[in-house]
């Protein structure tokens, strides 16, 4: 089993790059979003590798980071998604931001995707409700309040605040992560016209 490549690009196609590790040339395919940070040919790059062995293939998939790469094993847990399908989502969103459309049952940002439709884009969003805060990385500090907005459980300024600033053009994860911050500054009780004000604030950095 491989988990980890270290070597040089020798050359980056479509959908895959050729790592040349001490003259072995190693295909690993790639979401588009890997791809256009790896460099160029003939740079260093390193890998975490998910092997995939069947009957009548051998594949290696490769990511920039393990988390992006536990993200493409979470997502192949749902039925509907294979490896396809999960690259085409790791290519439209970072795993941050996929952890941050799942809590906030976001079903339009996850299907985004190619390949991905309401249907697959709801099977994702339910089966892996409870899986994504650990894996939510640099969307962790704000996953538990956009699971509370996303199960409707969120409380009254919250919600409120989180509705005003997306009526004002934000999305709802800047929202959602405006009024987080906002929170932290202004406190639990806070209600929701300081809170609009302070997320507001957080906006205009």
């Amino acid at each position: 089993m491989i988990g980890k490549l270290k070597g040089v690009i020798d050359e980056i196609g479509e959908d895959h790059v050729v790592l040349d590790v001490h003259g072995v040339g190693y295909v690993a395919f790639c979401s588009a979003r890997t791809l256009s940070r790896l460099g160029s040919a003939g740079e260093a790059a390193v890998l975490f590798i998910e092997t995939y062995v069947r009957e009548d293939q051998f594949r290696l998939f490769g990511f920039l980071t393990a988390l992006e790469r536990e993200w493409f094993r979470l997502l192949q847990s749902v039925q509907g998604v294979g490896s396809k399908v999960a690259l085409a989502v790791l290519s439209t969103l970072t795993p941050g931001e996929l952890a941050n459309a799942i809590a906030l049952q976001d079903r339009t940002a996850v299907s985004r995707a190619p390949g991905v439709g309401p249907k697959v884009a709801v099977r994702i969003i339910t089966e892996l409700r409870n899986k994504a805060p650990a894996f939510a990385g640099e969307a962790a500090a704000s996953i538990g309040l956009k699971q509370e907005l996303g199960e409707g459980v969120a409380s009254a300024p919250v919600a409120d605040a989180v509705s005003a600033l997306t009526n004002l053009g934000y999305s709802r994860d800047q929202a959602a992560n405006a009024v987080a911050a906002a929170l932290k500054n202004g406190g639990e009780g806070a209600d929701s016209a300081k809170l609009i004000r302070l997320g507001l604030k957080e906006l205009s950095r």
